[in-house]
């Protein structure tokens, strides 16, 4: 199976894009990870939040196959611990599942036409994160997902 995360905006702080940048680099041990960037909306304070919403989610929708199956890291999504979350991820693979995309939207979400295509909404925390750091704690995750599916010590229980 492959991972694909999709992001609205870059990371303008230095020191998340290196924590990223290691643990994307340690992930790749164990899946094919790729972090996919889609650019800010150029005059994105001309539009209204439905607007924005709307552009991002047609720009998310175009990087989506017809294989992909998307999730969203939605505020509104299924908690998982972290070993409930490995499980997760191990069942997506013994579905057969060949590209996973996860999604974070947006300041504003997503657009219904993208809650309409997933299959599926996560939330990481019932705390609001920024977009940029969201991105950091994801990738971790995933990557103490799969040391715990491979018994390894970076996870405690």
């Amino acid at each position: 199976m492959n991972i694909k995360l999709l992001a609205i905006g870059k990371t303008d702080n230095k020191a998340l894009q290196s924590l990223i940048d290691d643990y994307t680099k340690r992930l790749s041990f164990y899946i094919k990870f790729e972090l996919e960037i889609i650019p800010d909306l150029k005059n994105a304070k001309n539009l209204s939040q439905l607007q924005q919403k709307e552009k991002e989610g047609e720009l998310i929708l175009s990087k989506i196959t017809a294989s992909e199956q998307m999730i969203l890291l939605d505020e509104n999504g299924k908690s998982f611990s972290s070993v409930a979350f490995s499980d997760e991820l191990q069942k997506k693979m013994n579905a057969g599942i060949k590209t996973l995309v996860f999604v974070i939207g947006g300041p504003y979400g997503f657009s219904e036409a993208v809650y309409a295509k997933a299959s599926g909404k996560i939330s990481l925390s019932a705390m609001t994160f920024s977009h940029q750091m969201v991105r950091l704690f994801f990738i971790e995750q995933v990557y103490r997902a799969f040391t715990i599916l491979r018994g390894e010590p970076y996870h405690h229980n």
